[in-house]
């Protein structure tokens, strides 16, 4: 940007700030304009911020904010910035309202003669995912080591293998008090030079769980059984849930060390839930939660996915497993064995779970590159599948 626009668009800014008496700060890359004068409660709730996508690289707050106060007002609005002084086309604007009225109104805006923003939910996510661990190490063991080299750390969610409940996964999810204090401890933790138990970690964002209406949640009568034994059955499962009353499961459907269970009313789920959360199956201790419907589906329909902050893996009644890919990029963990199938080729590709790094999909020339640990090779797969076993 040269000299001569830089001039008015300072002034503009502060004549912004004069008249709506906000404050403007710059810092680590972003522009953050807010919170509102005077203001002395508690910041708005996680999902009360939308992104904003497709800025023009010459425009910032002085035409951007009065477009966005008419969803409502602005707590925070941040413009992401480059060193030239441009904006990096993207921004953030956090509002005390739902954000779904910013989103109706604005996304998809013609904010100037052909050119049109796109505004959608941001996702505050302050999990992430921290793979190569040893798996001899407990809950316990590794939030004090997290504890130790990052900050904010306020949970840790660690899943039993399925082979041996008494060894994790490898891999475990920390959970941070913010976004921010997470986005530190991954740049602090991704240097490969950074060990822990003597080991190179694998870090990077867990893949945020997507949000499901209220609505559509008190429709749900399906619950998310995990940490079974491989060998407990699904006769054993319908008997065990059948503790509200004889008949009242539909049906039940067990993967590996997971399952989900069907009822026939959303009272008998949601009792079945209080009674059968945190007991032992098969000398496993079981966690029972809501499942949550896959897009486009309702509270009795046949799609469901779960996750516990990493990883799309979805069921459909269909495919017994199915990994699916979202945008560009897409963390996933897979928890069992999954096969691909090359189609040009006519080959099948087992990867175990442990080599799995990340998927990457590229959507211009339907190429999946799936990226392996350990060897750090990689396999390109042309117009791949999963296949049912």
């Amino acid at each position: 940007m040269d000299t001569n626009q830089a001039v008015p668009v300072e002034v503009a800014l502060l004549e912004l700030m004069k008249k709506t008496g906000y404050s403007m700060m710059q810092e680590n890359g972003q522009r953050k304009y807010g919170p509102p004068p005077g203001w002395d409660g508690p910041p708005p709730p996680r999902g009360s911020e939308v992104f904003v996508g497709k800025i023009p690289r010459d425009m910032y707050e002085d035409e951007l904010v009065p477009v966005f106060e008419k969803a409502g007002y602005i707590y925070t609005f941040r413009l992401m910035m480059e060193f030239s002084g441009e904006n990096r086309g993207y921004a953030f604007r956090e509002r005390g309202e739902m954000a779904q009225k910013a989103i109706h109104m604005l996304d998809n805006y013609e904010i100037r003669p052909g050119k049109y923003i796109g505004v959608c939910v941001s996702l505050d996510n302050c999990r992430l995912f921290v793979g190569s661990l040893p798996k001899d190490k407990n809950k316990e063991e590794i939030m004090e080591e997290m504890k130790k080299v990052t900050e904010g750390v306020v949970d840790v969610i660690v899943y039993p293998s399925a082979t041996d409940k008494n060894r994790n996964r490898g891999f475990a999810f920390v959970e941070y008090e913010s976004h921010k204090a997470a986005a530190m401890a991954r740049r602090k933790l991704i240097p490969e030079s950074l060990q822990l138990w003597g080991l190179n970690i694998q870090v990077d964002w867990a893949e945020p769980e997507k949000d499901v209406d209220e609505e559509t949640m008190q429709r749900v009568r399906v619950l998310y059984v995990r940490n079974l034994m491989l060998s407990t059955s699904e006769e054993t499962l319908q008997e065990a849930f059948s503790c509200v009353r004889p008949g009242s499961v539909e049906r039940v459907k067990k993967l590996t060390d997971y399952a989900f269970v069907h009822y026939r009313s959303r009272q008998d789920a949601l009792d079945a839930l209080r009674l059968m959360n945190g007991t032992l199956i098969d000398g496993a201790l079981v966690t029972v939660s809501l499942a949550k419907p896959a897009a486009g589906r309702d509270g009795g329909g046949a799609t469901w996915r779960h996750g516990g902050g990493g990883g799309n893996r979805g069921y459909n009644e269909n495919n017994k497993l199915k990994c699916t890919l979202e945008a560009h990029k897409a963390n996933i963990t897979l928890h069992t064995r999954i096969h691909y199938i090359n189609i040009k080729r006519k080959e099948e590709i087992e990867i175990p779970e442990t080599r799995v790094r990340r998927v990457m999909r590229h959507h211009t020339n339907s190429r999946t590159v799936i990226q392996i640990t350990r060897k750090c090779t990689t396999l390109a797969l042309q117009s791949w599948s999963s296949i049912s076993k």
